[in-house]
């Protein structure tokens, strides 16, 4: 049987998880009690994790293996460095000045952020009531069932990939079944959740007419999706795939031109949706 490089879950097994076990906002306990977890950096960004400049955590430990990954340093959690929350609030204070007058906020990206969602529940509650920043949660929406509605409440946007709607294209791409993503999608519009849609383009994978038409109308059909991301496929992490050793299968696929680009957007706009 497969196992993921990233979360050492075999390809294709059910990610089994207990709410009761998992308080996923500890800083709204009573008692707050010291907790950590596995980061792989964070970092600043302006308009690409969301609205203005923010900060971004990158967590380590991702389920998905996608093909055209450009962080395929991020899928195991155990090569990421045990970090407190208590010091990832205090670099993101050093900037909320800053990214508040930015009109920008706190990311939690990864990796796969739920896939520590103690972790990532702790510093999105922490980054809303303790410095007053805007939240965004980045994620591929396999794990959605592990986000509580508490820690859902926390968060102001949510990024959400959609990597292909034919589905067996989805399970070559990322080696996991679209159905968990779809069934989050659905949770985020009826709890009110302001999406934002993330699509790679990936020329000769994901550039079927059918498929981005298929994604467009489920995006339109939700109600909450104030964005759609067509973001153009590129190589930038190849040298990564090579320095772990791993085969990148997508080496000699080019980048999408501009006008397979606008083509993508212009589906999206048919459906009534900002298309970026």
């Amino acid at each position: 049987m497969a196992v993921l490089l990233g979360s050492d879950i075999p390809v294709g097994a059910p990610v089994a998880w207990d709410p009761t076990n998992e308080p996923v906002t500890p800083a709204a306990a009573v008692q707050h009690r010291p907790i950590s977890g596995s980061v792989h950096s964070w970092d600043l960004s302006t308009g690409v994790d969301g609205p203005g400049t923010r900060f971004v955590t990158f967590l380590a430990g991702c389920p998905l293996a996608c093909l055209y990954c450009h962080n395929p340093d991020t899928w195991k959690m155990r090569n990421g460095k045990r970090t407190s929350a208590d010091e990832v609030v205090a670099e993101a204070a050093k900037y909320r000045t800053f990214i508040r007058a930015a009109g920008g906020g706190a990311t939690i990206s990864g990796g796969e952020a739920l896939l520590q969602p103690v972790f990532a529940g702790e510093l999105l509650h922490r980054f809303r009531h303790e410095l007053g920043l805007h939240t965004a949660l980045d994620t591929s929406g396999f794990l959605g069932a592990r986000a509580t509605d508490a820690m859902l409440r926390d968060v102001d946007l949510v990024l959400l990939d959609i990597k292909s709607w034919d589905r067996a294209l989805y399970q070559r791409l990322t080696g996991r079944q679209l159905r968990p993503t779809l069934d989050f999608a659905h949770r985020l519009a009826d709890l009110g959740t302001e999406v934002w849609i993330r699509f790679v383009l990936v020329p000769g994978l994901t550039d079927a007419p059918g498929n981005i038409e298929g994604i467009a109308a489920f995006a339109a059909s939700l109600g909450n999706v104030s964005r759609v991301d067509v973001l153009p496929f590129h190589k930038l992490g190849e040298s990564k795939w090579d320095r772990l050793g791993m085969d990148f299968t997508l080496r000699d696929t080019p980048s999408p031109s501009p006008q397979q680009l606008a083509a993508a957007r212009e589906v999206f706009a048919g459906h009534g949706l900002t298309a970026v």
